[in-house]
């Protein structure tokens, strides 16, 4: 989980407001379990809106910094991408980005008319595509994890072993963190909060399996430290991207935690695990 600021007499020694991230994280978590109990498709619904707000966080970054990149496309056609995995699943997902990706690309080129040559146009197109990869086709395979056969028990799952994996983490990076991963991205890292987030994120995935999937518990020891890694990228991606643009937060909309997508830059590689690791093996 990446980085938060927030008042001095309130961060704690990783750096977020406690009392705001337990608040907002309590929050969602009671609105997920709620979403999966008795409305499963719903999950649909919160994700698409939680991303549409994503992405206008990252667009309007990109754009302070001086990135012109495709929004109207990536807005609309990021809402596709992920709509269109419900009745169509991955193929279906596969060819709404590819139709976005060309739209994106005629966009960029008539962005100032037929008769005047695009600046930056390799650039801004890169940034694009890079953008609707990153948000909308990763949370695809998020949300199509709901239509699967125990969807809601499998989406459970994703939260449940990043909230470990977070929590394991923070925990062990605040009492034992000595040794920095990646200090040059993301300073507060430590290899001993990594190793936390593996222990524990393990465990939860054995339990997940085990107790939500009432499957084989030995998937768990193949999705916990999969995820964990892949988690962990993530979050080093986001920050590294923050760096290049010369902020703290993609946005200011939950407290203690930044923007949407400062919530998001781990959840988003992890769907893409658990979707491949649980297709794959159940």
């Amino acid at each position: 989980m990446s980085e938060k600021t927030s008042d001095p007499e309130k961060k704690s020694r990783a750096g977020r407001d406690l009392p705001a991230a337990i608040a907002v994280g309590g929050g969602l978590g009671a609105a997920i379990i709620l979403i999966l109990l008795f409305a499963p498709m719903l999950w649909y619904v919160l994700v698409t809106a939680a991303l549409a707000v994503a992405t206008w966080e990252v667009t309007k970054r990109l754009g302070d910094a001086g990135y012109k990149v495709a929004s109207w496309p990536l807005l609309i056609g990021g809402q596709v991408v992920m709509w269109i995995s419900w009745p169509y699943g991955p193929s279906g997902v596969l060819i709404a980005f590819v139709a976005t990706v060309l739209v994106s690309m005629v966009w960029k080129l008539l962005a100032q008319g037929i008769s005047n040559a695009p600046e930056n146009y390799l650039k801004d197109l890169a940034l694009t595509v890079f953008v609707l990869a990153w948000l909308p086709l990763l949370a695809s395979f998020g949300v199509h994890l709901v239509t699967q056969p125990d969807g809601a028990a499998r989406v459970a799952t994703l939260m449940v072993v990043v909230v470990c994996s977070d929590v394991g983490g923070y925990a062990s990076g605040v009492l034992f963190g000595k040794h920095p991963m990646a200090p040059a991205i993301s300073p507060k890292k430590s290899w001993e909060g990594l190793a936390g987030s593996l222990v524990v994120g393990t465990i939860g995935a054995v339990g997940c399996v085990w107790l939500l999937l009432d499957n084989h518990w030995w998937i768990g020891l193949v999705l916990g430290p999969v995820l964990v890694v892949c988690a962990t990228l993530g979050d080093l991606v986001e920050s590294q991207v923050k760096r290049d643009l010369g902020i703290k937060d993609m946005g200011t909309l939950l407290p203690g935690h930044g923007g949407i997508m400062d919530r998001l830059d781990s959840l988003l590689p992890s769907a893409f695990v658990v979707w491949a690791v649980l297709t794959a093996l159940l």
